[in-house]
């Protein structure tokens, strides 16, 4: 019966206008557990596009024992996408799973798809970190690349052992904070580990990680998130704006 005295909470809009570009999603039809087809790739992207988002460097996996592509299934892909209308605005990287096809690559000197310039952004598995994570980075920064890690706050076997992620930063790598990880859709630790990266000022990149309606329907009804990504913004830590 006091109800109506209660304070009625409002969702903050969310506008991330001020990012320019989104650097991480997986939009492009049909390669990986992203957009289906066409159609939905343009249903997500036009999405994006009424939250702010101008540009977009699309990020479909390479995890060989799921997800076979190359530059050319990218590529191809990409130009289906491109052949719509208003479509120019979207370019194609690649999220790099550091298995050991990505060693061959390494090792190999096969053709990465970066960011920008030598930025390379690359996961790994969310059960257990590899054995040879630093010689894998060292190995891809010998070769003139700038590791950019994804969704560090989603690796929840560091929450234990915080001091990974200055390791991590001390060797050189950027780290890519997923935009709902910091509405808590992850779960509370990934959440905490979220905003615990933000307080280190161990943040470079933000990015949907966009799969499917679900997200970006969760970006689009967050309530809590505007106040955070705002001092973000006024910090001149993120790099979004420069791609």
């Amino acid at each position: 019966m006091f109800s109506i005295f209660k304070k009625k909470h409002h969702a903050v809009p969310v506008d991330l206008s001020f990012l320019k570009t989104d650097m991480h999603s997986h939009l492009l039809p049909g390669i990986d557990d992203g957009a289906t087809d066409i159609a939905n790739s343009i249903e997500l992207k036009k999405g994006l596009e009424a939250l702010g988002y101008q540009q977009f460097i699309t990020t479909p996996h390479i995890m060989w024992d799921m997800y076979k592509n190359t530059p050319n299934t990218i590529g191809s892909a990409l130009e289906q996408l491109k052949q719509g209308p208003d479509q120019q605005n979207i370019r194609a990287a690649a999220e790099y799973f550091m298995d050991e096809h990505f060693d061959w690559m390494i090792e190999t000197d096969q053709p990465l798809l970066t960011l920008s310039g030598n930025k390379v952004l690359v996961e790994f598995s969310f059960v257990s970190p590899p054995l040879n994570l630093k010689e894998q980075l060292f190995n891809l920064q010998i070769k003139g690349f700038q590791p950019v890690i994804a969704h560090p706050e989603r690796y929840v076997f560091y929450a234990g052992d915080k001091a990974v992620y200055d390791e991590l930063r001390n060797l050189g790598c950027l780290f890519q904070i997923n935009l709902l990880s910091l509405t808590g859709y992850y779960g509370k630790l990934v959440h905490d580990l979220a905003h615990y990266l933000i307080a280190r000022k161990y943040i470079d990149f933000l990015g949907t990680d966009l799969h499917h309606t679900r997200h970006l329907e969760s970006l689009r009804t967050s309530r809590n998130i505007m106040p955070v990504l705002l001092p973000l913004f006024d910090s001149g830590l993120l790099q979004n704006p420069s791609l």
